[in-house]
């Protein structure tokens, strides 16, 4: 819970910090969506005993999914699902983490998990064991060949760019012009990594679109969700998703319903002024909770409702539609990838089940569970 504090309170001072920098306001408040249409949730993969976050799918149709160290439980960071069965990816080596050994080059807290359009898998590694600090300055970005399987490249990150207590969260990756993006939900914040230099820059810190709105009463449970400790639960900048011309990064805050987007023209160039990145964040209004999102080649934004356990459409005109709602299946619906066959891929990671919310008790409801949804 100590954790779970900082980011409470990072979260007010910097929006303390940060209370005079404006965001331009597209205009658009969405109060209400169509109803749920006939969309059936199909279990692909199911874990009974760790809790799993991201899920990536292939060209091919190859299944990933990743394991955060959060609690003292844990085995495989990463595996591959063949077959029902989990086999760590892409060894046993990279997999076999203990605390106390050197996480260099090994995953210690793997929190994302992304493929592209040319054929790799990311792998975001926080290394923030327990959403703690950044282990032994372990966080990387692993790039993976998949048609060989091997590891081509490692980004790390200068500890001005990428300190201890920034958790990277989620990535998207642009390779036409070749840059990646990533979300801090610690203290608020994007990241943008040249992936052909390996230069990065942090941007957005403290701004007010990626910090949580404190005024939102968060209740995936239908009250506030709270800390052991009592402080209500505020995450910041989470969610990410390139829009399919690559043109625009949508993000937003964890614990509240605003979305935002800003130009990738503006991220791309690393002499951008930070004042003027600020000023060029569009709020694009409010719409609801989400961990993850992604777009599909539609231009459709795909968003988990946390709240409502149910997944929600966002069609390029900004209307908002509920494809499907199910308390027993969807607890927070966290992760999604979409397959070249049209299928949204969904992660349960039942969060505001853990301990951390409980008093130390763990109500998950086993097993967790890969869905998919015919788009």
């Amino acid at each position: 819970m100590k954790t779970i504090r900082y980011i409470i309170m990072t979260t007010l001072l910097l929006a303390l910090v940060a209370c005079k920098v404006k965001t331009s306001t597209i205009g658009y408040t969405v109060e209400s969506k169509t109803a749920a249409k006939t969309h059936n949730l199909e279990t692909v993969y199911t874990d009974s005993i760790y809790q799993f976050t991201g899920v990536a799918v292939s060209q091919d149709n190859r299944l990933f999914v990743n394991y955060p160290y959060w609690l003292d439980q844990h085995a495989h960071s990463v595996v591959e699902v063949k077959q029902g069965k989990a086999l760590p990816y892409p060894n046993e080596a990279w997999n076999s983490f203990k605390k106390g050994e050197d996480g260099q080059n090994k995953f210690v807290t793997v929190q994302a998990v992304y493929t592209d359009d040319r054929n790799y898998l990311w792998i975001v590694d926080a290394a923030g064991i327990g959403l703690g600090p950044v282990y032994q300055r372990s966080n990387k970005v692993i790039k993976i060949n998949l048609a060989t399987d091997a590891i081509e490249r490692i980004y790390r990150f200068p500890e001005d760019i990428v300190h201890d207590h920034v958790y990277l969260n989620d990535i998207r990756v642009d390779n036409q012009n070749g840059f990646a993006y990533m979300t801090d939900s610690s203290a608020g914040g994007l990241v943008v990594l040249n992936i052909t230099s390996g230069e990065s820059r942090y941007v957005l810190a403290g701004a007010p679109a990626v910090l949580s709105d404190s005024s939102y009463t968060f209740s995936p449970l239908g009250e506030e969700l709270t800390a052991s400790d009592g402080q209500p639960l505020k995450v910041n900048s989470d969610g990410i998703a390139l829009s399919p011309d690559r043109e625009w990064l949508y993000f937003k805050p964890l614990t509240d319903n605003k979305l935002y987007r800003i130009a990738t023209s503006l991220l791309r160039d690393f002499e951008t002024p930070m004042n003027t990145m600020e000023k060029g964040v569009q709020n694009l209004g409010k719409f609801t909770t989400t961990d993850g999102m992604i777009f599909d080649t539609k231009g459709n934004l795909y968003f988990g409702d946390l709240e409502n356990n149910s997944i929600i459409r966002i069609t390029p005109e900004l209307q908002m539609e509920e494809l499907v709602r199910d308390s027993d299946q969807l607890i927070w619906p966290d992760s999604y990838s979409i397959s070249k066959d049209g299928y949204l891929y969904i992660t349960a990671s039942q969060i505001q089940l853990m301990p951390w919310f409980h008093q130390g008790e763990n109500k998950t409801k086993l097993p967790y569970k890969v869905f998919r949804l015919k788009l």
